[in-house]
């Protein structure tokens, strides 16, 4: 039976999305926000006013550990979904109290990415190209981005966390890593402190050569990878919602939410391919290494 209830903490754009999809699968949610408008304050009052299940933290990147922090100390035993990425940089933990602690990496519940998790069965690629930009001035209507909390260092943000989702599912189909390399950085173009473009060149496990291209200024939208194996070469476009193998397309739905809904019942059931901590590490590693190869122009090896 799911939990019945739910605790979410942040209520910027994505924890406010989380709530509402937690609600429409008919937990009981409450919110907490420390700039006001969620229903408590703090963790400590959100888990002091009953029976707590899920909690999800849903803050700006560089406050996940803090969140953490305060679940533990309120002896929280419940799951827990953090958002992606796990951390603003790799730091040693403690070993946390809760029963399940999850990554939201959502993508691996899309219904394009899900298809084309069957379709490869864990086969090894010969070339993987995977490819994701989008204009940040698009990503929040209304608000100015460089008032986010995306456009700062100190808040965790940048090409490489805001849009990890690349190198979580890379290393879902085919790592884990083995080096890499790296070029960009701040361009400028959308007055950001932070890496506005990257490239990554890596080996994987399963994979000859990695191409990934990740940027937050792409006019028109794309998030597309494409891969080459002995026989087949494959396309998988998740904006347009199709898988293509030999150039053949089929067509998926993909309603706005429901890689969200995914997500949430596979962290609340324990079933189907949630991020788990130790993947999500894995995820934060090699941000970490990419932008060690950025900084040193050189290869960063496992």
């Amino acid at each position: 039976m799911s939990p019945a209830s739910a605790v979410v903490v942040g209520l910027g754009s994505i924890g406010t999305r989380h709530a509402r999809v937690l609600c429409d699968l008919g937990l009981s949610v409450a919110t907490v926000s420390r700039r006001g408008g969620g229903n408590h304050g703090s963790i400590g009052e959100a888990l002091s006013r009953g029976q707590v299940d899920y909690v999800v933290i849903a803050t700006e990147t560089a406050r996940h550990v803090e969140a953490l922090r305060e679940l533990a100390n309120a002896d929280f035993r419940g799951t827990v979904l953090v958002e992606k990425p796990m951390l603003a940089r790799p730091e040693p933990l403690p070993a946390f109290p809760f029963a399940k602690l999850f990554v939201a990496y959502n993508l691996r519940f899309h219904p394009v990415m899900a298809a084309l998790a069957r379709h490869l069965e864990g086969r090894p690629a010969i070339t993987v190209s995977a490819y994701v930009g989008q204009d940040i001035r698009d990503w929040r209507p209304g608000r100015d981005h460089r008032a986010t909390a995306s456009s700062t260092v100190d808040a965790g943000g940048g090409v490489l966390r805001d849009l990890s989702h690349e190198l979580d599912y890379l290393l879902w189909l085919f790592g884990p890593w083995q080096r890499v390399a790296a070029l960009g950085g701040a361009s400028g173009a959308r007055d950001l402190e932070v890496d506005d473009h990257l490239a990554l060149l890596m080996e994987m496990a399963r994979a000859q050569v990695v191409q990934v291209h990740l940027d937050y200024l792409d006019r028109a939208g794309l998030r597309r990878i494409r891969i080459n194996l002995s026989d087949e070469t494959v396309e998988a476009d998740l904006v347009g919602g199709s898988l293509s193998i030999n150039g053949v397309a089929t067509q998926y739905a993909n309603e706005r939410d429901v890689s969200y809904r995914a997500m949430h019942l596979a962290a609340l059931s324990g079933n189907g391919p949630v991020c788990s901590f130790t993947e999500g590490m894995a995820v934060m590693d090699l941000i970490d290494a990419s932008e060690r190869a950025l900084h040193s122009r050189s290869w960063i090896s496992a």
